[in-house]
């Protein structure tokens, strides 16, 4: 592979620490971006199209997970939530 990232994800709670990187959400995001890229140009197929699908709903679910922490109090903490 002829190319790379660096990502710096974010360490510690923002609450703390401000924001010091990136979210797995604003990566999700960036793939979201170029796979749509890909399809709105010369490439498009069903797997891109898929795998934008499944990104998304990785996305969701980490939403989820961030509703359930501010619901519980824990949102910008370092503690669990429950399930």
């Amino acid at each position: 592979m002829s190319e790379y990232i660096n990502i710096k994800f974010q360490e510690g709670p923002i609450q703390e620490n401000g924001v010091n990187g990136a979210q797995i959400e604003d990566v999700i995001d960036a793939l979201v971006n170029r796979l749509q890229g890909f399809q709105k140009g010369g490439y498009p197929c069903r797997e891109n199209a898929l795998a934008i699908t499944k990104l998304e709903e990785a996305r969701l679910w980490l939403n989820e997970r961030t509703r359930k922490r501010q619901a519980q109090g824990v949102e910008g903490k370092n503690e669990k939530h429950n399930d």
